[in-house]
């Protein structure tokens, strides 16, 4: 299978030519495959955001290329706003970038762009708001008078409605209490789930990319540290806690045991695997 996005030793440089100068992805290279949920992890300033700023043309790359379905982005640089639409990106705090006077006329906004005739840009709505849990009673209410964690629903929405081949949130929980975080990670893995579609989770909480995702990117100065499933990227829990990355408290809890002479796994993510693990480990001691 072809991966459906391919980055190939991409370099993007900031303020070139001056003492500020600096590159913020490095001869990067990663593939997305169809229909995978991907988490990219790191630190701020790790490159995670100007990595995904390239995938759909928003950046153009100082050197290196992107692929999209095997063709390079930037070949024809007149139609880079047709990628936009394939690959879909909601920013930190998208409810910033609300404006319209209801919400249903905000989740058109990208569909009508596109030039669709009313009727399907109406099915659109409607299936997008559907699919973020919003109510068809709140399509004529102001966006404005919703609550934050249903602000960031409605953007999401109008990504969504666009229909890309590729979903890219950028922090998708930022400011929201727990009960929010977990109602838009629900609503992003029921969308995964329904439409699958290819989704780019990033965030800087291991925890909640550990819990969704089928496979982690970490980045760490400018390159791609490491990647592999939740549980080959945990097997690894000291050497991401050397490098300054954070590990889920249950792969803390593991590698606090190993520490103490017990021989526990680490690649260990949720409460359920520890536990597992423990009663291996004292089915082993037992039959030793």
């Amino acid at each position: 299978m072809e991966p459906i996005l391919r980055v190939e030793d991409l370099t993007h440089t900031y303020s070139a030519g001056t003492p500020f100068q600096r590159n913020a992805v490095d001869h990067m290279n990663l593939e997305v495959m169809p229909g995978e949920f991907l988490g990219i992890i790191g630190h701020t300033g790790s490159g995670k955001s100007t990595l995904i700023q390239h995938l759909n043309g928003l950046l153009k790359p100082t050197s290196g290329h992107i692929y999209l379905n095997g063709k390079d982005i930037w070949a024809d640089p007149k139609k880079i706003r047709q990628v936009r639409f394939q690959v879909g990106l909601v920013f930190q705090y998208p409810e910033y970038q609300l404006f319209e006077e209801t919400v249903g006329k905000d989740i058109a906004f990208g569909p009508r762009n596109m030039g669709l005739d009313e009727k399907e840009i109406q099915r659109r709505v409607r299936q997008a708001a559907e699919l973020v849990g919003l109510r068809e009673d709140q399509l004529n209410k102001s966006p404005f008078d919703l609550s934050g964690g249903q602000k960031r629903r409605v953007a999401i929405a109008g990504v969504i409605a666009m229909e890309p081949q590729v979903l890219i949130l950028d922090e998708p929980t930022a400011g929201l209490d727990p009960r929010g975080r977990e109602n838009i990670l629900r609503q992003i893995r029921a969308y995964h789930e329904k439409k699958g579609a290819t989704v780019i989770l990033v965030s800087h909480s291991m925890e909640e990319i550990a819990q969704n995702v089928d496979r982690i990117a970490v980045l760490k100065d400018a390159h791609n540290y490491m990647q592999g499933t939740p549980s080959e990227v945990f097997a690894h829990a000291e050497e991401l806690e050397a490098a300054g990355l954070d590990v889920p408290q249950v792969t803390k809890v593991a590698l606090a045991l190993r520490r103490r002479g017990l021989d526990v796994d680490t690649a260990v993510y949720t409460v359920e695997d520890l536990k597992a693990a423990l009663l291996r480990l004292k089915g082993g001691a037992a039959n030793a």
